[in-house]
């Protein structure tokens, strides 16, 4: 018997205020897929992200549903242990004192940094040092995320997110504010959570972020799937220009785009 898909949409409209942010959206991402989403800035991507957190919910319609490995509904706090969020929306909440560590083993218990009616146990301990091990940031653990770069705190954040060994990690925007160092070190540490099989679903407006891995490509525009296919066939000067409404170029190198 098939696993039912990470997440599905079918026919799934939501409404930011007045306006019409995502428009009946049908849209299904395999278990263990690597996949990005790719549109302009207000083209309904991060109102995807939040209607998957349940932070924004579809209007109401026949046949319209979200299900997230064959659910509707879901416990919150369970689906942040099936999927790893990391956000800037989770970025900008990291602006009190706490330290790598602390950020990391914080992901137990769907808050940020530790307070006193939390229990960390030994195992927890463990875990934590290995999702830092395997991200290459054992020396922030004790680093206030202060002290901390833009890049590094992304590391951390994936780290939090790691701990319950997720499904998949769902990256919004994730390179925004990294200079061409951080973006490296950050591409290099999702490749490698990539090829341990954990799926990666990128969401982002820079051609750039979309990593080799990532097989496929799902193009928005105004709250509206345009295009959804092999990585090949959607990022072309042609598509990329209908999408972002401006003259795209496009060239690549050794599995990497870039547009101008």
């Amino acid at each position: 018997m098939s696993q039912p898909p990470l997440i599905e949409f079918r026919n799934v409209t939501v409404c930011r205020g007045s306006r019409v942010a995502l428009q009946g959206l049908t849209l299904a991402i395999g278990l263990g897929e690597h996949v990005a989403i790719l549109g302009p800035n207000g083209s309904g991507k991060s109102t995807l992200v939040k209607t998957i957190t349940r932070e924004c919910y579809p209007v109401q319609a026949p046949g319209a549903f979200l299900r997230i490995l064959g659910k509707d509904i879901w416990n919150v706090f369970d689906l942040r242990v099936l999927l790893g969020i990391v956000s800037n929306d989770l970025l900008d909440q990291c602006g009190w004192d706490v330290s790598g560590k602390e950020l990391v083993l914080s992901g137990f218990f769907s808050s940020i940094g530790l307070w006193p009616n939390h229990d960390v146990t030994a195992a927890m301990e463990e875990k934590a040092r290995e999702v830092m091990e395997r991200l290459d940031v054992p020396h922030l653990a004790a680093r206030s995320v202060h002290e901390m770069s833009s890049g590094e705190v992304r590391r951390i954040l994936i780290g939090r997110a790691l701990v319950h060994d997720p499904k998949a990690l769902l990256l919004d925007e994730p390179t925004n504010s990294l200079d061409v160092r951080a973006r490296k070190e950050l591409y290099a540490a999702l490749a490698r959570l990539a090829a341990a099989g954990i799926g990666i679903v990128m969401v982002t407006h820079h051609l750039e972020d979309i990593l080799p891995e990532v097989l496929r490509v799902v193009l928005f525009r105004r709250g509206e799937v345009v295009g959804d296919g092999p990585k090949q066939a959607m990022l072309t000067s042609a598509l990329l220009s209908r999408v972002f409404e401006t003259p795209v170029a496009v060239t690549e190198r050794a599995g990497r785009y870039h547009a101008w």
